[in-house]
């Protein structure tokens, strides 16, 4: 059973969210939270597997909330839930650490299934979202990679752990771990396979790999 909580400003959302998903043999409701803020005290106490977070609410937003318990280690997958998809809520949300982005235009299908897969620690985007975020990935990084985090993607690339890449390039796990999210951040990715996707298509990784 999938531990939910649910975050939104609008108490109408949250009813219709908690019967939904309260009438579903696969999920409990744990709790609700109005804000940002609220949905962090919440998490830090209930420890739910999935957040289903709003973005613009009162107090403290979705990606300070999202940032906010990445700081504090609250290992709960977040699903923003929202009916914005422009970029300048989308990226900021999948940088801060999202692990998946639907719009609340969603079948109740598509919910359940995306909450199923966010709990299981794959990445969930709307048609809609995943194409914005291809468009952001063909425009060059910010930053350049280095040539330790090139050689770390490569491996990633290839299909290797973060044992077997810190096995072959002489480096511990940790370090290999550093490396990846120096590149998730430099590609605006939070996940391996959207950074090797990432990759290819700014050219840094090549198909021969």
């Amino acid at each position: 059973m999938i531990r939910v909580l649910i975050v939104d400003d609008h108490p109408v959302v949250r009813d219709g969210l908690r019967g939904m998903f309260g009438a579903d043999p696969r999920f409990e409701v744990l709790g609700e939270a109005g804000d940002g803020a609220e949905a962090v005290a919440v998490a830090e106490r209930l420890r739910p597997d999935v957040i289903l977070m709003d973005l613009r609410m009162p107090r403290a937003d979705g990606v300070t909330a999202i940032k906010e318990l990445a700081r504090r280690g609250v290992s709960a997958r977040v699903l923003v839930l929202t009916t914005y998809d422009t970029d300048s809520d989308v990226l900021p949300a999948v940088e801060a650490g999202a692990t998946g982005y639907l719009l609340k235009d969603a079948t109740r299908e598509e919910l359940f299934h995306a909450v199923e897969a966010a709990a299981r620690g794959q990445a969930v985007l709307s048609p809609a979202v995943a194409t914005r975020l291809m468009g952001q990935m063909r425009q060059p990084a910010s930053e350049p990679l280095s040539q330790r985090e090139l050689e770390v993607l490569e491996l990633i690339a290839r299909g290797s752990t973060n044992r077997e890449a810190a096995k072959a390039l002489f480096i511990s796990e940790a370090t290999v771990k550093t490396h990846l999210l120096h590149v998730y951040a430099k590609l605006g990715v939070n996940d391996r396979a959207a950074a090797v996707a990432a990759a290819f298509s700014r050219g840094y990784l090549s198909p021969h790999h």
